[in-house]
């Protein structure tokens, strides 16, 4: 297995860390047998991508070997993000029968922590998910990691993550504050549960801190300062 490295981004807000640990924390007090999770959200730029990529570092920072696995091949930020020191093939052209598996998980630069990456825009991605080998992708992250995070892309706008919900053990919602009414949630909600997966809970996101507001009046000081949305 190749090894890429990637630019990971140093974060110093205390808050990010304690919410990425609680998240943790929630996850592994949801019930035994939990190794399969997937993130999704309503719509795009939620925060979901920044969640589910923190979530795994969490895990593996804890001593949990990880795969991360970038599902979202039809919006994936990963790559930009990252910047891989190298051309790294991914989950699309895996899928599509271009490329091994072995050939599409990489070790990475943080410890406990491989990822398989989206690889380039694919037009057919569900389809591609219904393929036999993506089973055989999360089977081989049961077999071989303690924890599994898939990214998945919206499911208010696509049904990608209702086809990958079927293979996982839980499913966490990612929500913009402020952003998205009760029935399109609702809507998402039902949408995800109509596939058997259990669903984790809901994540708050991009939440308002600068003082003054109600969650600023509350942890604003010493160690928070002003904060208007982490995640972009």
């Amino acid at each position: 297995m190749e090894t890429v490295r990637l630019q990971l981004p140093e974060d110093n807000d205390v808050r990010v860390e304690e919410a990425i640990k609680t998240l943790r924390t929630n996850i592994q007090f949801s019930g035994s047998g939990l190794k399969v999770i997937m993130l999704t959200s309503t719509v795009p730029n939620e925060g979901k991508s920044v969640i589910s990529w923190k979530t795994a570092c969490s895990f593996a920072q804890m001593g949990k070997k990880t795969l991360y696995i970038d599902a979202d091949i039809r919006k994936s930020v990963l790559v930009q993000r990252m910047k891989p020191d190298h051309e790294t093939f991914g989950l699309s052209q895996y899928l599509s029968g271009q490329k091994t598996m072995e050939e599409c998980i990489y070790h990475t630069n943080e410890a406990n922590l491989d990822v398989v990456f989206a690889g380039p825009y694919a037009p057919n991605p569900t389809e591609l998910f219904e393929e036999s080998v993506f089973e055989d992708l999360i089977q081989h992250g049961r077999d071989n990691y303690d924890m599994v995070v898939i990214d998945t892309a919206p499911l208010g706008s696509v049904i990608d993550a209702a086809i990958i919900a079927r293979l996982c053990d839980g499913a966490i919602m990612v929500i913009e504050s402020g952003n998205i009414g009760y029935k399109m949630l609702n809507k998402t909600k039902q949408q995800l549960a109509r596939t058997g997966v259990k669903i984790l809970g809901i994540v708050l996101n991009k939440v308002p801190m600068q003082k003054g507001s109600y969650y600023g009046s509350y942890y604003y000081g010493k160690y928070y300062g002003k904060y208007d949305g982490y995640y972009k």
